[in-house]
């Protein structure tokens, strides 16, 4: 038998050949370069805590090019995602990066901003490493051409260097993907705000620049959307349910947004929304609670003990983040979006998010990927048969759910008297949790006075510009008549 990698490899149809061994299938293609024929090498591979992925790598005989990306071997995703990442140590720069080709990473601590371009498979220091030689190459051009741009780059690029040198700790990166197909690993150990992700709706330019949508229909959703909600007979009202014309955050298209008034005993008044698209299938609901800001943040700490407490309604809004040690848990605020549910609802949802993250959807074997570590997988199996029995009442614990504007509530069942397991206390909100909120940009009263001194100090700015003129004017003029 031949020993020739390439011998290994068996037709496929005319165009393309696969080996049955490691799954490699390669494809004659056109060099872009020389415009002879090369070859194209695809692998299909499963990445944990994500989704399949398809490794692309071309290669021209006859001018020796090369080049590499990655493409998502799914489809995009119906929100966009966004991830953030405080890199504090050495094992935080090998954390594994996929980057689609239109998604836009950040250094966030320099403000250097790595624009959209080919797909990547790396990690965190192959990306710093790749800005940093992007920059350095270029810098005896730039001293001799601009040798102010030169000089301004130079911190950066040491500040890069420190970095890789393993001396630059900590700064934040960020990962922002409208198609959702980007990703930067996660770690058991992660705590508090170090990782972050988030999903958000895409606005209708990027369903525009991925081709989503068109130009007629971002135009009709313009016109409806005009006037608020639409014209007054498109509202409608079914006992107590409102009915609004939106727009899909999956395709774009025109879609239903439902909407009713729900009173909680011993709490407020929520608005339940809920989102259907006919085109595309997307679902979605949320909770918002009516009322003004609290003064003060609001910490709910429930002990469960049995399925009862299991059963008791819960309302998590979109600020609420939730804790539990005997459970290893941690939810950070935004994660899960805003719910109206039971304590039991809230942890299977917990559940079968991060089991398709991790596991993905049609991984039945719960192998978690072609390259989990096996530690890791015990690790995740353990999470799991703890959560499984917290489900099922077969596991005390303890859950904290902190909400810095009080907008979430757990059932009181011993009202209007003490609950002996659930223990409720407000406290004042944090700088970062109001810098979180955006609230210290934020001003609602005095701002015609700040408006004024605006407007003040730009006129003295323009009174100083024509005294500088007129000043530089007069000098010229001298000038002109001393030569002469």
């Amino acid at each position: 038998m031949s020993t020739d990698p390439e011998s290994q490899f068996q037709p496929v149809g005319d165009l393309v050949e696969r080996d049955d061994d490691t799954g490699l299938m390669q494809v004659e293609s056109l060099c872009m370069n020389c415009h002879e024929n090369g070859t194209t090498r695809l692998l299909l591979l499963r990445v944990p805590f994500f989704r399949d992925i398809i490794l692309e790598s071309f290669e021209c005989p006859h001018c020796s090019f090369k080049d590499n990306s990655v493409k998502s071997a799914g489809q995009i995703q119906e929100l966009g995602s966004k991830y953030t990442l405080e890199v504090e140590n050495g094992g935080d720069l090998q954390r594994q990066v996929i980057r689609s080709d239109v998604s836009i990473f950040k250094l966030e601590s320099l403000g250097i901003e790595m624009p959209k371009g080919e797909g990547q498979l790396t990690n965190v220091e192959g990306v710093v490493q790749r800005i940093h030689e992007s920059l350095s190459s270029e810098q005896p051009l730039r001293k001799a051409q601009a040798p102010e741009l030169h000089d301004a780059l130079e911190p950066l690029i040491q500040r890069l260097k420190a970095i890789l040198d393993g001396t630059g700790f900590p700064f934040t990166i960020s990962l922002d993907d409208p198609t959702g197909n980007s990703w930067i690993a996660p770690n058991t150990t992660d705590r508090g705000n170090k990782y972050k992700r988030s999903e958000y709706p895409r606005t209708q330019e990027q369903n525009e620049g991925l081709g989503i949508t068109s130009d007629s229909e971002a135009a009709r959703h313009k016109n409806m959307t005009a006037s608020g909600f639409g014209d007054p007979e498109d509202l409608d009202i079914v006992d107590g349910v409102y009915t609004l014309p939106a727009h899909c955050p999956g395709c774009a298209k025109q879609c239903e947004v439902n909407m009713q008034k729900i009173s909680i005993p011993h709490f407020k008044e929520v608005f339940v929304w809920a989102t259907v698209c006919t085109h595309c299938g997307y679902k979605s609901n949320e909770v918002k609670t009516g009322g003004e800001i609290p003064e003060k943040g609001k910490r709910i700490t429930l002990s469960v003990e049995n399925t009862v407490d299991l059963s008791r309604d819960v309302l998590k809004s979109d600020t609420c983040s939730m804790y539990c040690e005997e459970l290893d848990l941690e939810v950070q605020c935004g994660t899960l979006g805003s719910r109206f549910t039971t304590m039991e609802g809230i942890l299977s949802e917990i559940r079968d998010q991060l089991s398709s993250t991790i596991f993905d959807i049609e991984d039945t074997t719960h192998r978690g990927g072609d390259s989990m570590p096996a530690s890791e997988k015990e690790k995740w199996d353990r999470f799991f048969a703890r959560l499984e029995k917290a489900i099922k009442g077969e596991h005390k614990f303890v859950i904290t759910l902190v909400d810095p504007l009080a907008n979430s509530y757990v059932q009181d069942l011993c009202a209007p008297a003490p609950d002996p397991q659930l223990a409720v206390e407000e406290y004042t909100r944090t700088k970062e949790e109001e810098d979180d909120l955006g609230w210290k940009d934020m001003k609602t009263e005095g701002y015609e006075e700040d408006a004024q001194e605006v407007q003040k100090a730009q006129g003295d700015e323009n009174d100083d510009e024509d005294k500088q003129k007129a000043s530089s004017a007069m000098d010229d003029l001298l000038d002109a008549s001393m030569s002469r």
